[in-house]
């Protein structure tokens, strides 16, 4: 098929066109730009009338004073070069015979194509030729993108089917494609195609597009490769934003390129939905391991297609900030390893086998925050593994803080919680209320007493008191809190309280 160039016309054989100024002469691919259209005039000034992307061609009576004199020739060669011509065609025997010589040294001077016209060879026909191959283009374009877009309708029937059609945009692109958002590049073709430093600045730009909430096209720099982004989704409710690298995009592209958008918005909505009632599953599936009900756990987790982690197992409990982080989901789903992650309470609980406890890791480095880890167990033993995790996190020794490391790790760790603490407050307000009320100092020695092994008269040389003022006060306190101080278990019932409330040095 024929392009719509200058060095098209030439080849043309029924125009019989000869190139009068040599290709050596004018600048490189100038015969090879696109001819937009043809126009012919005589006038000395046509460049009013012209466009830029346009050859025009002459007869050369504007010319029929001048002579040989030069200086007309390179006014209007300049004239021609300035208003964005990219040639000009010369009939010959009509005026004149030939291209007059200083036509030519002009249009060599300014590095404009010119060529001769034969007078058998009428303008139309060149016009003619033209717009038959800006009309073959124009349909091979056509045709590219109904091929295209049918191409990618297919994609999107399969299973994977929005990392399908991601593939046939960049095949028929030729270009790297990817979606990403705040968080994560969700998809990419071909992979690898951008290095990490790039890809971590077009989370940024999404980032920034994605808090906006209005549908967005943008044009971006990336190192030295140019990037164009579109949101996908709703006016406030955009989902991602898929990056193409490529410097533009023609009429026809951008054809292809809405129809991707369209059907991809269309999966990323279909996709939150299911992930939504993923979510909702994980979650009960998490309660019926809590409440000790393994055999159902573990058969709904294996028909809904991510079975439970083979046993031990050690649950991680993270803080609110990566609970309530986007994307933490999908990252942990694509990690390649059997597990559990769910909300409970506000926490994100993540049930994974022992062997892959360095996820843990993966997972705060990547995206903060602090996490506890539980000593491995079997699946029954679920409900003390979270409580273990849970420690872990609120003792906090490092960012990732495992049970086992814990100092004293064991029963009385179980104090530290914040479920314990709660209890505890509220088992010794009476004592608390009673010293608020009356000025009393019953939690103070209680507090000297068991820090004196419960001797009366090392706490009462610690408070500075009569040995028998310790004892009415302890007296006082057995009534209030209704535990018998003289026995072990009312001892420790107390001991503990105060150990949880944090009343103890």
């Amino acid at each position: 098929m024929a392009s719509p160039t200058i060095r098209a016309l030439l080849a043309r054989p029924e125009l019989h066109l000869r190139l009068a100024t040599p290709e050596a002469a004018i600048p490189e691919g100038a015969l090879d730009a696109t001819v937009r259209w043809i126009h012919s005039s005589d006038l000395a000034d046509p460049t009013p009338f012209l466009a830029g992307g346009m050859v025009l061609l002459t007869t050369g009576t504007q010319f029929r004073d001048a002579g040989d004199d030069p200086k007309p020739y390179a006014a209007y060669v300049k004239r021609l070069a300035r208003s964005g011509m990219i040639g000009l065609g010369f009939g010959t025997e009509v005026e004149r015979e030939g291209i007059p010589e200083p036509l030519v040294k002009a249009c060599r001077e300014a590095r404009l194509p010119l060529w001769e016209v034969p007078y058998d060879t009428p303008f139309i026909a060149l016009a003619r030729a033209n717009a038959e191959a800006l009309a073959a283009v124009a349909y091979e374009r056509r045709t590219w993108a109904l091929e295209a877009q049918r191409a990618v309708a297919l994609a999107a029937l399969r299973p994977d089917g929005l990392r399908s059609m991601l593939a046939e945009l960049a095949r028929r692109l030729g270009a790297w494609v990817g979606l990403v958002d705040g968080d994560a590049l969700m998809h990419e073709h071909p992979g690898g195609g951008v290095d990490a430093a790039s890809v971590a600045e077009l989370r940024r730009h999404a980032a920034a597009m994605l808090v906006r909430g209005v549908q967005a096209t943008s044009g971006v720099t990336v190192g030295d490769q140019v990037f164009q982004l579109q949101t996908l989704g709703q006016r406030g409710r955009l989902r991602a934003v898929l990056a193409i690298a490529a410097e533009d995009l023609d009429e026809q592209h951008r054809a292809v390129v809405t129809t991707v958008v369209a059907m991809a918005a269309l999966a990323l909505e279909q996709r939150q939905d299911l992930e939504q009632a993923r979510e909702a599953l994980a979650e009960g599936v998490l309660a019926a391991l809590l409440r000790g009900d393994v055999a159902l756990a573990a058969g709904v987790a294996r028909a809904s297609g991510s079975p439970l982690p083979d046993p031990p197992v050690v649950v991680a409990v993270a803080d609110q900030r990566l609970a309530e982080a986007g994307g933490i989901g999908r990252w942990l789903d694509t990690r390649g390893v059997a597990m559990l992650h769910a909300i409970d309470h506000g926490d994100l609980v993540v049930v994974l086998a022992e062997e892959d406890t360095a996820l843990v890791d993966e997972l705060v480095l990547r995206h903060g925050g602090t996490v506890g880890v539980s000593a491995p167990m079997r699946l029954d033993a679920v409900p003390e593994a979270l409580g273990q995790a849970r420690t872990a996190r609120e003792r906090r020794l490092s960012p990732v803080t495992r049970f086992s490391d814990l100092p004293g790790a064991g029963v009385l760790a179980l104090l530290e919680t914040g479920e314990a603490r709660i209890v505890a407050q509220a088992s010794l307000e009476p004592l608390t209320a009673h010293d608020e009320r009356q000025g009393s100092a019953l939690v103070a020695t209680l507090a000297a007493w068991f820090a004196a092994d419960c001797a009366h008269d090392a706490a009462a040389r610690a408070l500075g008191v009569h040995r028998h003022t310790v004892r009415a006060r302890l007296a006082a306190a057995q009534e209030l809190l209704g535990q018998d101080l003289g026995s072990v278990a009312g001892r420790s019932q107390v001991w503990a309280a105060m150990r949880a409330a944090g009343l103890l040095a």
